[in-house]
């Protein structure tokens, strides 16, 4: 059972990730995306980012979730809508994977958190753009979201709630 984290940069995906699998002490999968772009040296391409997409799926099929969720900090949703902002277009493995939905739910990081500069991140000016790009998507895909905010511990628990419904409704729990 996979759950995404997903949404615009500086939305706090990576803490909500890693918050989310202690509180239900299981894994998470960092965002493949830093570690590649800290390594290569160099500004990245069109052809990187399906070498990050096909990366980070690589570390989800290896990830252990045998004792529950695993919580993913990125997923198609990024890569495909990055593909497009940037180039204009996507990579077909992307888009066929983004398809096939490997994600019993989606997190959707609300913008409501400050922007927070970092060397990798691109497009403060474009937050609110880039939401809705990613609730369209969700929707055009009719995958199974949610819009989580707050603040710190506010947003972690808002998460729990949204987690533990579908928990629920899917007789998990």
């Amino acid at each position: 059972m996979r759950i995404s984290i997903t949404g615009p940069e500086s939305t706090g995906k990576s803490w909500l990730a890693r918050r989310l699998a202690e509180h239900f002490q299981t894994q998470w999968v960092p965002e493949y995306a830093r570690k590649y772009l800290e390594t290569i040296k160099r500004p990245y391409t069109y052809d990187d980012i399906l070498v990050i997409a096909q990366n980070q799926f690589q570390e989800e099929n290896f990830a252990d979730n045998s004792d529950g969720p695993l919580f993913c900090d990125t997923d198609f949703c990024v890569t495909s809508i990055w593909c497009n902002v940037k180039y204009g277009k996507c990579h077909d493995w992307i888009t066929t994977k983004l398809a096939e939905n490997h994600y019993c739910l989606y997190l959707l990081c609300d913008i409501d958190l400050p922007w927070e500069y970092d060397p990798l991140r691109e497009h403060a000016e474009m937050r609110s753009g880039l939401f809705g790009m990613y609730q369209n998507l969700l929707q055009e895909h009719n995958f199974n979201y949610r819009v989580v905010n707050g603040f710190g511990e506010e947003r972690l628990q808002n998460a729990i709630v949204f987690i533990d419904e579908y928990l629920k409704s899917e007789n998990k729990l």
